[in-house]
């Protein structure tokens, strides 16, 4: 009889115990928990949080007395693992404040991970609350009910964060989500995270990324750009690291984050010790590398796998994937094997796909759209994928993972058999997609780019139809619709690269097949124009105010068409719009349903680009519910019955001071303007360039040009004031007695205008006399002249120069 002790239960631990007493009637098993359950669903404890789990005995999957009674273990709850004493082969433990010593033969650590902490003065206050298990999830739902908790701030953009959120917005918490990266969920990629910070802010999240908190008040949060947030409560949710205390005081080998080391039957430096799930290191697949890698599969699969070796089984290394998803509000988003950012640490060599597909047969109604980008060798070697989608991700996450699990190349996805029924799938199913298009590109020498990699790319093509065109395409782009491709080959230049692009790769696809036999050197850009637009454009946070004034509209017009455009794919719903619209008086109304969330942006642009008025434009029951009206007005009754019309809606001012004070005025009024919906154009001239200049950014210059940089202030934080600036010190005073009332910052406050979508435009003409290059500007400022500020005034019922 071997006596085997397991310290930890929940995934790992519990598994192992379990398949352990399966496999062998004789040997003593004591599992040691140090809460109060030892078997339990930690992944479904925001959604208890946020009533979409209403039962919580279902989140207990075992009790201590079910695992006695029906598989003869002994189980310790509530008792901590203090010390292991190796050469003796004892494990100190303490229960409701006794110590006692337990004999072991085998010892199997299965301690799990722990919340990162980070230095944040008045975390320890009692509405700051971690979530890692039940008695966690009991004390902030009691808070929750108990304070009547209406804001709330939650720090990390991972697994746990999101699911946070979300469970405390449906509560009907206003929450804001800090993340210090620049986005959310780390395991994918900048391209794929940017659909889930678009979304994020739809649902009404008060999304900060590249930012954290720097002290917790009892009703606030001071962020790190010094602003200060109401939060009746804090969710710290950085993210875990392994819990080895235990095996590190023990003198076990520790690895990657403090994980323990083991070989491949999990089996620590010390050969009577074994390790298992979040505590424990692991090898990645991919990269062959050390890994920590907290999934509760693979927890599972190790204590399975560890209870076989010691019952004198054979297993197979274990060297997981790290396939993962989770839910975003109508989102899911999932990932398996390395994103691009491991790959170039890693110094590899890789091609990029997007697909853009369906969840199911466009024509069976509820088919919802998704984005999967696979990562690959120039072998063929699936190196990762990751999707974002509402319905049908999961499916397709598994099948990439199970094609990388047994080593298929990335052109086998073509070779999967789906099934396929309406309901269920396509024919062309989105992941054998990815097959073709990987075939394309490896066998085919199809040309493809990636959105950062075609701005100097001379003959730029957008195949879209007229209507996509004219609602936004890249700079410099010339629009040749496909169908007339062929007969206007005569105005592209053979001698040049042509670079096409259609909303999401399958036209641009065609069209290059096209001009590829036609003898042009072409590329295709991956993604299409709305993978682009994603990236190269800030999402517009929801202004309630703006909704509510617009849907006063209502009154004038009941007579409402309505379309269910669900399932089609761009343009798809924009022209079912534009044919209605088309067909109706001024003032009528048209209310389409879409499932495409990119249509909550292409409405916007479309109504802009046509004269017409969108009404209201939210996400609802997993749809984008869409109302427009015919024509540029928004109409209200007056008393007497007649129409009162208000024809512009934009705000624009000419920036042409570089004081700090006039500067704070000008971004007061233009996130002021925005916030009533306005579209607000800034034009940056002279002295007033130096507001949106760069900190540190050095640019040599020689003449009058270094004259000129060295009289100027460098950046926004070295603006002097217009009156008693006395050598800077009124400047430093006013921005002392700023951040004492806790006004923005004109640094926060620009960052703020850019997130509500202010346009920001550099004079040119300005910049070449001020000697003003485009590198010292900050990121998202445009340029242009006096033509491009006098257009944007055309549309505007507010003009200021400041």
């Amino acid at each position: 009889m071997r006596r085997i002790v397991i310290v930890g239960g929940v995934a790992g631990g519990a598994s192992a115990a379990a398949r352990l007493r399966r496999l062998n009637e004789e040997d003593h098993i004591t599992l040691i928990e140090r809460g109060p359950h030892v078997s339990f669903a930690n992944c479904g404890l925001p959604y208890y949080i946020g009533d979409e789990i209403t039962d919580r005995s279902k989140l207990l999957i075992q009790t201590p007395e079910l695992m006695h009674e029906r598989m003869n273990i002994n189980v310790r709850i509530n008792t901590e693992a203090l010390k292991i004493n190796r050469a003796e082969q004892q494990l100190l433990v303490k229960t409701e404040g006794q110590e006692e010593v337990i004999d072991y033969d085998v010892l199997v650590l299965s301690t799990g991970a722990k919340p990162i902490e980070i230095p944040v003065e008045g975390k320890e206050q009692s509405h700051v609350f971690t979530l890692r298990n039940i008695p966690d999830m009991d004390q902030i739902q009691s808070y929750i009910n108990d304070k009547k908790v209406k804001t709330a701030a939650v720090v990390g953009g991972g697994f746990i964060g999101l699911e946070m959120a979300e469970n405390l917005h449906a509560l009907g918490i206003q929450v804001s989500l800090f993340e210090l990266g620049n986005q959310v969920m780390p395991g994918v990629d900048i391209d794929m995270a940017k659909g889930i910070h678009e979304h994020l802010i739809q649902q009404g999240i008060d999304l900060r990324l590249e930012e954290s908190i720097t002290r917790i008040d009892s009703q606030t949060v001071t962020a790190s750009t010094n602003a200060t947030l109401d939060a009746d409560m804090v969710i710290m949710a950085i993210g875990v690291l392994p819990e080895s205390t235990l095996a590190e005081e023990a003198g076990l080998e520790i690895g990657i984050k403090k994980a323990v080391k083991t070989n491949d039957v999990f089996q620590t430096a010390d050969e009577h010790i074994y390790a298992i799930g979040d505590v424990s290191e692991v090898t990645h697949q991919i990269s062959g590398q050390a890994a920590h890698i907290p999934l509760a599969w693979i927890a599972n699969r190790q204590g399975r796998l560890l209870a076989d070796h010691l019952n004198g089984k054979t297993i197979e290394a274990l060297k997981p994937l790290g396939t993962a998803i989770a839910k975003v509000f109508d989102l899911s988003v999932a990932s398996t094997g390395l994103n691009e950012k491991a790959l170039t640490e890693l110094g590899k060599k890789y091609h990029v796909i997007h697909v853009s597909g369906q969840s199911h047969a466009t024509y069976y109604p509820g088919a919802t759209p998704m984005t999967i980008k696979v990562i690959f060798s120039p072998e063929g070697e699936i190196y990762g994928a990751q999707i974002v989608g509402r319905q049908g991700v999961d499916k397709r996450i598994d099948l990439i993972a199970s094609a990388m699990t047994f080593k298929q190349s990335v052109v086998d996805l073509q070779k999967i058999e789906i099934a396929y029924a309406p309901p269920f799938s396509s024919a062309k199913d989105p992941v054998n997609m990815a097959g073709y298009i990987a075939e394309n590109v490896l066998t085919d020498q199809m040309k493809m780019a990636q959105h950062n990699e075609i701005a100097d790319h001379p003959q730029l093509i957008d195949v879209r139809e007229p209507i996509e065109y004219e609602m936004g395409t890249i700079n410099n782009a010339k629009n040749i619709p496909l169908g007339s491709l062929r007969e206007r080959l005569d105005e592209l230049d053979r001698s040049m690269p042509v670079t096409v692009f259609c909303q999401v790769g399958q036209r641009g696809y065609n069209a290059a097949r096209i001009l590829k036999n036609n003898g042009f050197d072409v590329i295709n850009l991956d993604g299409g124009y709305k993978l682009y637009k994603q990236l190269h454009t800030a999402p517009k946070p929801v202004i309630e105010k703006k909704e509510t004034v617009k849907e006063e509209v209502k009154t004038v017009s009941e007579n409402r068409r309505f379309i269910e455009a669900s399932g089609l794919q761009c343009p798809g719903p924009i022209l079912k719009v534009k044919e209605n619209i088309d067909d109706m008086r001024d003032g009528e109304q048209l209310e389409i349903h879409v499932t495409d969330f990119g249509f909550c942006t292409d409405i916007d642009a479309w109504a802009n680009a046509t004269g017409n008025t969108v009404i209201s434009n939210k996400t609802e029951g997993g749809k984008v519910k869409a109302v427009v009206q015919k024509g540029t007005v928004n109409v209200m009754n007056d008393a007497k019955g007649h129409q009162l019309v208000e024809t512009k809606n934009g705000a624009t001012m000419v920036v042409f001071s570089g004081d700090l004070d006039k500067a704070l005025a000008s971004f007061i009024i233009a996130t002021g303007a925005a916030s009533y919906g306005k579209e607000v154009t800034m034009f940056f001239t002279f002295w007033g360039l130096n507001v949106i200049k760069k900190p540190g950014m050095k640019v040599a210059k020689e003449g009058l040009d270094k004259a000129f940089a060295q009289m100027m202030p460098k950046h926004a934080g070295k603006l002097p004031i217009s009156k008693m600036n006395m050598g800077g010190m009124g400047a430093r005073m006013i921005r002392h007695v700023m951040n004492k009332k806790k006004v923005d910052s004109l640094e926060t406050m620009i960052e703020k205008a850019q997130s509500m979508g202010v346009k920001m435009v550099a004079c040119t003409m300005s910049m070449d006399i001020m000697a003003v290059t485009k590198e010292e500007l900050i990121d998202g400022v445009e340029y242009g002249g006096v033509a491009t500020y006098l257009g944007d005034t055309e549309k505007a019922n507010l003009n200021l120069f400041i």
